[in-house]
């Protein structure tokens, strides 16, 4: 390790920026934010910068680098577009013992800026010393998704909340009583937004410093989208860390499902066509009975939730408990299938408007109005509607649809073994008998099918 990570107090302090432009400009932020006082030289300088050193309290210097300026940072950048000047610049700095960064020069660093995530006061430097800056702002990336927006409000209530810890309990305690505020309902609480109740959780807890609160169980109803991992939600994937159990439906992938918390207990409870391995109602009563033993809860589904989900049932019952809860919406099938097949659900010259329909066949029947549907210039999108796509087919046509509407079946769309079978309201039930089409699948009905062909860009 080349390069030690150190956090530098910049706050108040002058710090020097040799050069006016862009490249300036964006250090010239950074060191905004923690607080510094920018003092900046260089024949031109841009708006933008001028604004920074003014609201900073600095100086501006518009002429060329002078060693003797020098003397007023305690730390120099050097970010000329001149690559003589920036190593003149570097060597100058060096000289007096003063830390220095020339930009896209590491050799002429003694530190350099690391890649920051930033929550807060918490700051996180991802650093490659130069060596690979994009492979540094990948990482920085991946923990932009995996850290809660939230983790600033709750470092800052721990914050205010220090000197009376101290006060409460003898020093052995505390690490204890941080550790249970970080991880428990108090940490829960805020990354939900309800930061008031996190505090007040925070407050009864020191009134008996002896022993912490019970932890209070949750439910998360997460949609974990149509199968591709890359479709979840930042907020879906940091709960699905923070899970004690999981219950988990059939249209759940399995990629997904891998970024589950590893050592959350896990429980499937997905439905079948004619099998449902826990009926909607004891799956409804399982959340509520782990959430009151304390647990965190993770319902994931396929999709979205409240899009032929039952999400809202399971939440209705919920609320009844008084069980707190939280909703992540997801990706559902109809956006995800339709966008990875190449179909835009909505087109000016074809469809001006979308419905999404359940397929799903009751005592063997579809009931459904088909003389809505079977309207011109708008998508229809079928869920669950394999087994009734004969039904489905036959009846638009009847209600006015001509035969030869395109019409497509997305089978297990967005993943890997996604496949597309794309005919006409006449043709596609054949269709999908030859080539064995399986569930899940989606299907959609409508003139924007015709533009697959054409704006197919995923394969699987």
């Amino acid at each position: 390790m080349r390069y030690l990570p150190l956090a530098f107090d910049v706050h108040n302090r002058p710090c020097l920026i040799i050069g006016g432009g862009t490249i300036a400009t964006r250090k010239a932020r950074l060191l905004r934010k923690g607080g510094a006082r920018l003092i900046v030289v260089a024949p031109e300088i841009g708006e933008e910068l001028r604004v920074l050193v003014a609201e900073s309290g600095g100086q501006l210097f518009e002429a060329e680098y002078q060693q003797e300026l020098l003397a007023s940072g305690d730390l120099v950048i050097a970010a000329t577009s001149d690559p003589a000047v920036n190593a003149r610049v570097s060597a100058d700095a060096q000289a007096r013992r003063l830390p220095v960064n020339a930009v896209d020069a590491p050799d002429l660093c003694t530190f350099t800026f690391p890649s920051i995530v930033e929550r807060g006061p918490i700051s996180i430097g991802i650093s490659t010393g130069g060596a690979a800056p994009v492979l540094a702002r990948g990482i920085r990336a991946q923990l932009e998704a995996l850290l809660s927006p939230r983790l600033g409000d709750l470092a800052n209530m721990a914050a205010a909340m220090r000197d009376a810890v101290k006060q409460a309990m003898p020093e052995k305690a505390r690490r204890a009583f941080w550790e249970w505020v970080f991880s428990g309902p108090v940490a829960a609480e805020v990354e939900a937004g309800r930061l008031g109740e996190g505090e007040r959780l925070l407050a009864e807890a020191l009134q008996r410093p002896s022993s912490q609160p019970a932890s209070r169980g949750e439910v998360y109803l997460v949609g974990g989208g149509p199968g591709d991992p890359d479709l979840l939600t930042f907020r879906a994937l940091r709960l699905m860390q923070q899970a004690d159990v999981v219950l988990y439906d059939r249209l759940v992938s399995d990629q997904v499902l891998e970024l589950v918390r590893r050592d959350a207990e896990r429980i499937y409870v997905g439905k079948k066509k004619q099998f449902h391995s826990l009926p909607q109602d004891d799956i409804n009563q399982r959340l509520v009975d782990l959430a009151r033993e304390g647990k965190r809860v993770l319902r994931l589904k396929g999709g979205d939730p409240f899009i032929f989900g039952r999400g809202g049932e399971e939440i209705d019952q919920l609320a009844d408990a008084g069980i707190p809860f939280q909703v992540v919406p997801g990706i559902t099938a109809a956006s995800g299938c339709a966008s990875y097949a190449g179909i835009p659900l909505t087109h000016r010259d074809y469809a001006q408007s979308v419905r999404f329909i359940t397929g799903h066949l009751k005592e063997g029947e579809l009931y459904l109005p088909w003389n809505e549907l079977a309207s011109p210039g708008q998508t229809l999108v079928f869920y669950m509607g394999l087994t009734g796509l004969a039904t489905i087919c036959r009846e638009l046509c009847e209600h006015g649809l001509p035969a030869s509407t395109p019409a497509a079946l997305v089978e297990k769309g967005t993943t890997s073994a996604q496949r597309v079978v794309v005919g006409d309201l006449n043709s596609l039930p054949r269709l999908a008998e030859e080539k064995s089409v399986e569930a899940p699948a989606l299907t959609i009905v409508g003139g924007v099918v015709g533009l697959h062909k054409k704006l197919n860009w995923y394969k699987p």
